[in-house]
């Protein structure tokens, strides 16, 4: 791994994490932990400095659904984000796109909690807490945190992508979306990902 996403990583561990609200049922919320923009932002101008860029599209508004883009030295990786509301998506699509980067420490994992929810204070994540700080960033190995990316997976990825452009060509955006909602994106697994493609195949076919 470049040195430089190693040091990303050693200064995103131990920070606090945001939550995003993914789903909500009465008082009681689906949340995930994402990345704070501003820290990762702020890492990567200091170690990339015009070698970096991002860009974002809104696949869908209702539901809401962001890709992120992000590039380094005219290499691009991608994330997916479905969350309850377009602030929440967008911060689930920066927290994959820098997974896909190997950019986070393992404290962010990708297990969601039920929390109790209230309308005027939001989600509370208090349990949840931040990223475990009792070893500091020297102490853990921050490059045993990352798991390899699958390349079966970003197959999967591409494969979902491609297929998605086609259906928003052929007006079939809104019902496409819909699908990656109720997987939760591309699927956690090469397995689900395959069934989203095929629900999306089936789709275009009518």
């Amino acid at each position: 791994m470049h040195s430089d996403f190693i040091a990303v990583q050693g200064a995103l561990t131990g920070q606090e994490a945001q939550f995003a609200v993914l789903e909500l049922r009465g008082d009681q919320a689906r949340v995930t932990p994402t990345v704070a923009a501003e820290l990762l932002y702020a890492q990567l101008n200091e170690r990339f400095r015009e070698s970096w860029s991002l860009s974002w599209s809104v696949e869908s508004v209702s539901p809401p659904i962001v890709r992120c883009r992000l590039e380094f030295l005219g290499h691009a990786r991608e994330g997916l984000g479905v969350a309850h509301d377009l602030a929440g998506a967008r911060g689930v699509a920066l927290t994959e796109a820098a997974r896909a980067w190997q950019l986070l420490p393992a404290t962010y994992g990708t297990e969601d909690a039920w929390v109790e929810y209230d309308p005027e204070d939001g989600p509370n994540t208090s349990e949840l807490g931040a990223p475990d700080t009792d070893e500091g960033p020297a102490a853990r190995p921050v490059h045993q945190s990352e798991p390899p990316r699958d390349p079966q997976m970003e197959k999967a990825k591409k494969h979902i992508d491609d297929l998605m452009d086609q259906l928003r060509e052929q007006g079939l955006g809104k019902q496409a979306s819909l699908v990656l909602v109720r997987h939760g994106g591309y699927g956690q697994s090469v397995e689900e990902s395959r069934r989203v493609y095929a629900e999306l195949k089936a789709l275009q076919k009518g």
